[in-house]
């Protein structure tokens, strides 16, 4: 049956929302290559920019191999695990996936490998980021993936048969992408241990400041911005018209979702100011940058069905939570350059957890079921909603860290045993930019820096 001219422009305009919102999650990849960059020593920031860029194009590859069959791949053989359909694409756009969408969930594919590079930083021999990378986001994340967003998946909220009632709410990934990452970057911290130097002789920590607050800075507004194509983006479509209202649909939530995206990342970085000033006795830029992008990994999973004063109460917690796991990392000898462990998987938990206090009803219903009448959901327990919600939010919580650990550790640990994932004293001691990858990324770093060139630093190891 022939589409009418109506229909034919809703569909532009929902695949124009979709693209622009899949553009601007991957200038997130660009904000969190700047956010590394400045946050690691100058003798690594090419190293950080290149697995980076690795994270994008080998995650590229695989999730177009695997990855996007095992998130949302339907079929004759789906199940509530993994997909089974859509490998290489075959058989895409099927009437329900588009490319469009494809690249939306490439997008945020793509970002997963990127924090847990993070937790990994200043130590990490190059080829063990390419069998991670490739095996995250074609693999361990898409299962994630599957339960929570894919219509067939046990964990869903848009299931046609919700697990108590609810199904687990995660709208842009608290615990799909930023658990996920952080989990894995816990193990592999873990299993590499710290750097060089990041501990003295009596256990005392020292410390490593990253060489660029420019970078952080600038990483982290990008990260804001490229924020609203992650958490508002992920409506999918917006002309989305709300029965019970003559002016309301998916572009009022649209916009309640970038506000509360905004003011959770505010007030955790206000927290986080002076949180930080007074432990420590100065206000730290690159400690709020931190607080900043804590209140928005808290905020993705609840961003579309919570209050703005709610976010605001999101923001708060989260700045205290990431405060909190950083002093436990320092006293337990865990050291993660990037905070990422603690940042994406700390708050990403949290974010879970808030969203089964504050879901309000009238917008799980809005965006799950597109406001129709006679609908009812379990909505968070601080509201009036019950355990329904809050059991499954923790469920999913539970089993993300189990399926990450059973995946990613095993994997991490055979690298370690395999001598593929750290490097040597030495070669750390140097440099990961001149050891592994020829020279410096600023010109005049020899002036500071020894050896000068690749090859001074190969007549040294001789």
């Amino acid at each position: 049956m022939a589409v009418s001219w109506e229909e034919s422009v809703a569909f532009s305009i929902n695949t124009i929302y979709l693209l622009f919102s899949a553009y601007l999650v991957f200038v997130m990849q660009l904000g969190f290559a700047m956010l590394c960059a400045g946050s690691v020593r100058a003798k690594n920031a090419m190293n950080i920019l290149l697995t980076n860029v690795v994270d994008a194009v080998v995650g590229s590859i695989s999730y177009y191999l695997f990855g996007f069959a095992f998130a949302f791949g339907t079929g004759s053989g789906s199940n509530p695990f993994i997909g089974t359909h859509f490998f290489a694409l075959h058989d895409v756009p099927d009437g329900k996936y588009d490319y469009n969408f494809f690249l939306y969930q490439w997008a945020f594919a793509i970002a997963v490998a990127g924090i847990t590079s993070g937790s990994i930083a200043e130590r990490t021999q190059f080829s063990a980021y390419l069998i991670f990378s490739f095996f995250l986001s074609g693999f361990v994340y898409p299962v994630v993936a599957h339960w929570v967003w894919s219509s067939s998946g046990w964990l869903s909220a848009s299931s046609g048969d919700l697990l108590l009632g609810s199904g687990a709410i995660d709208f842009a990934g608290s615990g799909v992408v930023h658990l996920v990452g952080g989990i894995a970057g816990l193990w592999g911290a873990i299993i590499e241990g710290p750097r060089v130097g990041r501990f003295d002789a009596f256990g005392k920590p020292v410390l490593m400041k990253g060489h660029n607050a420019t970078l952080v800075v600038l990483g982290t507004f990008l990260l804001w911005f490229g924020w609203f194509g992650f958490n508002p983006g992920s409506f999918d479509e917006i002309l989305v018209p709300y029965p019970t209202t003559t002016d309301q649909g998916h572009w009022t939530a649209i916009g309640r979702t970038a506000v509360t995206t905004t003011l959770a990342g505010s007030m955790s970085g206000i927290v986080t100011l002076f949180g930080r000033r007074l432990l420590i006795g100065h206000w730290d830029a690159l400690d709020v940058c931190n607080g900043v992008l804590g209140g928005f990994v808290a905020i993705t999973s609840g961003c579309s069905v919570v209050e703005p004063w709610a976010a605001i109460i999101c923001g708060f917690v989260a700045a205290w939570v990431l405060i909190g796991l950083n002093v436990l990392a320092l006293k337990l000898h865990f050291d993660d350059p990037l905070e990422a462990a603690q940042l994406h998987g700390g708050c990403g938990a949290w974010g879970l957890i808030f969203t089964g206090l504050f879901a309000k009803e009238e917008f799980i219903i809005q965006v799950y079921d597109s406001g129709k009448d006679g609908v009812s959901r379990s909505s968070g327990l601080l509201l009036g909603g019950g355990w329904g919600l809050l059991g499954v939010q923790v469920l999913e919580l539970v089993v993300i860290v189990c399926w990450v650990s059973v995946t990613m550790g095993p994997l991490f640990y055979a690298l370690h045993k395999l001598k593929l994932l750290r490097i040597s004293s030495d070669e750390e001691v140097a440099g990961l930019d001149i050891s592994s990858h020829g020279g410096y990324a600023y010109n005049n770093q020899d002036e500071e820096e020894r050896p000068r060139r690749y090859t001074d630093y190969m007549q040294m190891k001789n």
